[in-house]
């Protein structure tokens, strides 16, 4: 306990939850002295609303283009759930220490269960001095209480206050994306169940290559979006770190109890340094870096969505709802959400780049840069959810041609390297079987005839080593048939990859709300799931 704290009020805990918000009150004045020979002037209370945290140094008003020029409040007053989480944990860890007393810390936590619902309902007025979200409510909170709001920033500063909103926004956007992502890959897995057996060409230099299956190709986009993921898994387990108590940059003089509010924030460590503390923000840059590959992935999978709904394809089309139309050409069924989630893939990966741009210069530990950290991220946020929900519609409802896709998947062609295989088995190595398949394939094509069209005696023409079986080897649903290895397109092999697809689903589900330390996400995964907290 330091010089000069006082404990009081032992009896209240840290789960004690005050029902109203007290009046302001008078702190207890010492006791009464003989009355003077002339009562002094009734003390005036300061206005200090639009006052600025540093005052006390700079004297002169900040200029309003400074002013307009540096503030963020329109950008990080959606942070104001994790700063207010933040603030109540910190004011019941200053009332533990005994920096505050019972009635103080009462009156701070109601005030900021008020402050908070009067964002939620839109009823919060924002001043014109109102330089971020955190000065806004501490600005609010002296408005509320008085004096009893002036002692919440003991101890913390809006260096490691800032950082530990970030932490805890970015630790809830990785769990709500990989939620996100696994209801994609549910929807996904649901498709590729119906269309088991609908055939259809793989491409390579989209160029038709050989035979596969719609289920196969819609499963591999589920396996792109499980290593999504798990990146995300990876971010929130890096972002699982508390910086505040690490002050500006070199901690407090005062015994605060950072474990304590770790637990209640619900971080699994606290920062080693505080100098790295404040000024760090690789968890944002991987955060959106793990955006960045998913609106890639996202963009592969509705570029090709547009590709098949062309007429040149006609593998799918797009219901009316979720198409558009042209204001000149009346014949025209756009895919235009397909395209913005094509083109937005482009915003994310720019505000990576323009995180890396700001962070690549600066000196330890904080600067005002780190400022234009948030717009990069909650615009890749924004992006990046709002497009795993769109496509997840999409995929959803999207009108599969099933015939069209078999027609396409029929051609002889596509059969041409189970040619070469089966030569292969015959004992011709393989680049000799090779030449022989693609001399027939030119053969063909300069005779207008299909590859199945060629008979036994064209290829013995060929070369004598080819037997008339070969003949046989040129029907698509016996292609596939043959291709058991796993992770091919073959039945069984599809099978095993949609009860995978199925398991990793789950175990997202599962995951999350462990990740979030809520008691039902426990129950589910068992106890002992959560990993332990590292040593402080």
């Amino acid at each position: 306990m330091g010089k000069g704290i006082r404990v009081v009020g032992a009896g209240v805990g840290k789960d004690e939850d005050p029902t109203r918000l007290p009046e302001p009150r008078r702190r207890q004045s010492p006791a009464p002295r003989p009355a003077p020979a002339r009562p002094p002037e009734p003390e005036v209370a300061p206005d200090r609303r639009g006052e600025k945290a540093w005052s006390g140094r700079l004297g002169e008003r900040t200029a309003r283009r400074v002013e307009e020029f540096s503030s963020s409040i329109a950008v990080d007053r959606r942070l104001y759930p994790e700063d207010i989480a933040g603030s109540r944990a910190h004011a019941r860890m200053l009332r533990r220490i005994g920096v505050l007393d019972t009635d103080d810390w009462r009156a701070l936590d109601a005030a900021l269960r008020e402050v908070r619902k009067e964002l939620e309902r839109g009823e919060f007025a924002f001043a014109e001095g109102d330089e971020d979200i955190h000065m806004a409510i501490e600005r609010r909170l002296v408005e509320l209480i008085g004096e009893p709001g002036e002692r919440l920033h003991t101890a913390r500063s809006r260096n490691d206050q800032v950082a530990t909103d970030l932490r805890m926004y970015c630790k809830r956007i990785c769990r709500e994306l990989m939620l996100a992502a696994a209801a994609l890959q549910e929807v996904l897995m649901r498709r590729a169940q119906q269309h088991r057996g609908t055939m259809l060409p793989g491409y390579t230099h989209m160029q038709r290559a050989q035979v596969v299956t719609l289920a196969h190709h819609l499963l591999a986009y589920v396996e792109m979006l499980q290593r999504d993921v798990t990146r995300l898994e990876d971010c929130h387990e890096r972002t699982d770190t508390l910086p505040l108590g690490s002050g500006a940059l070199a901690g407090t003089t005062l015994p605060i109890d950072r474990r304590g509010v770790a637990d209640e924030l619900g971080f699994d460590r606290l920062s080693a340094n505080s100098l790295d503390a404040v000024g760090d923000r690789d968890f944002v840059v991987e955060l959106v870096a793990a955006c960045g590959l998913i609106m890639v992935h996202l963009s592969r999978l509705a570029e090709e969505l547009v590709l098949w709904t062309t007429s040149e394809f006609g593998f799918a089309e797009l219901p009316d709802n979720y198409a558009t139309g042209s204001s000149l050409m009346p014949q025209k069924k756009n895919p235009d959400v397909l395209e913005l989630i094509r083109g937005r893939a482009g915003r994310v990966i720019g505000a990576q780049v323009a995180l890396l741009t700001m962070l690549k210069g600066l000196p330890l530990a904080y600067n005002r840069d780190l400022q234009e950290d948030k717009q990069s991220l909650f615009e890749a946020v924004d992006i990046t959810a709002s497009s795993l929900a769109m496509l997840t519609d999409v995929v959803r409802v999207v009108d599969v041609d099933a015939a069209a896709m078999a027609k396409a998947a029929s051609d002889p062609l596509l059969m041409a390297t189970d040619v070469a295989d089966h030569l292969v088995l015959q004992g011709i190595p393989f680049r000799e079987a090779h030449r022989i398949v693609g001399r027939a394939v030119r053969d063909a094509q300069r005779r207008r005839r299909s590859l199945a069209a060629l008979t036994s005696e064209d290829w013995a023409a060929i070369d004598a080593r080819v037997g008339p079986e070969v003949v046989n080897l040129f029907d698509p649903a016996e292609s596939l048939a043959r291709r058991q290895v796993a992770g091919s397109p073959g039945p069984r092999a599809v099978t095993r990859q949609l009860a995978r697809a199925a398991a990793m689903i789950a175990k997202t589900r599962r995951l999350v709300p462990v990740l979030a330390g809520t008691t039902a996400g426990a129950r589910v995964v068992g106890a002992g799931a959560r990993r332990p907290p590292a040593e402080d």
